[in-house]
């Protein structure tokens, strides 16, 4: 969000950003032309039931506090659009007619992941299994089955709440949006919408344009890359992300090819690693690009489904092919057997041949990572946020 703020700045819009206060950051920041300001919410003060030791977490149904706050930067600097994201937006629900009609306000809705549909905003059944739990792809939503669900994943107070809250915030942002922005057609389908070009479209994630700074003193990460041939993976280092798979695949493979790990670390990241894999926490942005650029196959194995992939495409703006679950948004941006190879999600001995196809044939991977390049083109900022721009001007023109 931060880089489409930035490339509307630079294309002329005025742009303020309203998201939750976070520890130690000020109220209000001026962050290269994009104005940002840092609410306070009634649930940051509910910690019993709203935690996270990742961010600051919003309720899927409007907080007062948020509310009231935005209705202030609304009256004093008046937006043509107020584009949401995620479910921090609902809060605005409640200003959407007033500020429609005394501004000419028009909302947007962006869906990043399934948080219409979802209360874990993953299409990821939770279920007990012994002693632990255990996630698996869900077939659907039904009031039982995601009740129970999200119990086991929140627990029970904050589960039932979220739960019964996504139904009725889901269903006011629905239908009070203007225009709702999916980031893949897998992603509007998943969150029960279908495509139709004028009030769900389809408007692609992008890559950031670029700031060479960003690449300063990652030489000393990047120099712990293989200097031979190698696969990598990015991504949060556990099941859901297929990593289990890729382990049972890799451990089979005919030719003994080094794979990087690069990612986060979770309570269910196996511990056990076979010989040739290395793990690296968390490199910043611009070092897991040079290992993209760096690397002969690049392989997203995901089991959930993905709703775009970024990492997809980052991998082959470095010219890299890559090898990935046929599911979520990934098919839309990897065209099998021309910038990369599509396999069936949770198959590992189809992910090992395609893998073991690609690592016997350099010639093969050549030609593939140079459509793989071209491709990307399709995601950058100067292709991607024209149409953002596009979408807030066919509204502002329907008024």
């Amino acid at each position: 969000m931060r880089s489409l703020a930035h490339s509307l700045v630079r294309r002329g819009h005025q742009v303020t950003v309203a998201t939750l206060a976070g520890k130690d950051l000020p109220d209000e920041t001026d962050d290269d032309g994009v104005r940002v300001r840092r609410l306070r919410s009634v649930s940051q003060r509910m910690p019993w039931l709203f935690s996270s030791p990742e961010r600051p977490w919003a309720p899927p149904v409007p907080d007062p506090a948020i509310t009231w706050q935005l209705r202030k930067l609304i009256v004093a600097d008046p937006p043509d659009v107020v584009h949401g994201h995620d479910w921090l937006a609902r809060s605005f629900m409640p200003l959407r007619r007033w500020s429609a009609r005394k501004f000419g306000t028009r909302f947007v809705s962006s869906l990043h992941y399934y948080t219409i549909s979802c209360a874990k905003k993953n299409l990821m059944r939770t279920e007990r299994i012994d002693s632990g739990l255990s996630e698996s792809p869900c077939s659907g939503p039904g009031v039982i089955k995601c009740l129970a669900c999200a119990s086991r994943h929140y627990g029970i107070a904050t589960g039932v709440f979220t739960a019964t809250a996504n139904s009725l915030g889901a269903l006011t942002e629905r239908r009070g949006a203007a225009k709702i922005i999916a980031v893949s057609a897998a992603v509007a389908r998943g969150n029960g919408l279908e495509p139709d070009g004028t009030k769900v479209v389809v408007v692609p994630n992008f890559l950031p344009e670029t700031n060479p700074a960003t690449s300063n003193g990652i030489s000393s990460l990047t120099s712990l890359l293989p200097k031979e041939d190698f696969i990598v993976f990015v991504g949060d280092l556990r099941p859901m992300k297929g990593l289990d798979v890729l382990l049972e695949a890799y451990d089979g493979l005919p030719e003994s090819v080094p794979l990087i790990l690069i990612g986060k670390s979770w309570p269910d990241t196996p511990t056990v690693l076979a010989h040739g894999v290395t793990v690296h926490d968390r490199w910043p942005n611009a070092a897991v690009l040079e290992a993209f650029r760096r690397s002969s196959i690049a392989v997203v194995p995901s089991v959930w489904a993905e709703p775009f992939g970024i990492v997809v495409i980052e991998a082959m703006a470095g010219g890299t092919p890559v090898v990935a679950s046929n599911v979520g948004g990934i098919p839309e941006i990897v065209q099998d057997g021309v910038s990369g190879l599509l396999v069936p999600p949770r198959d590992a001995t189809a992910l090992r041949q395609a893998l073991a196809e690609l690592i016997a044939d350099p010639a093969r991977r050549r030609v593939m990572g140079e459509a793989a390049l071209r491709r990307s083109q399709d995601f950058t900022a100067a292709t991607v946020v024209p149409e953002i721009a596009n979408q807030y001007r066919q509204l502002k023109t329907s008024r």
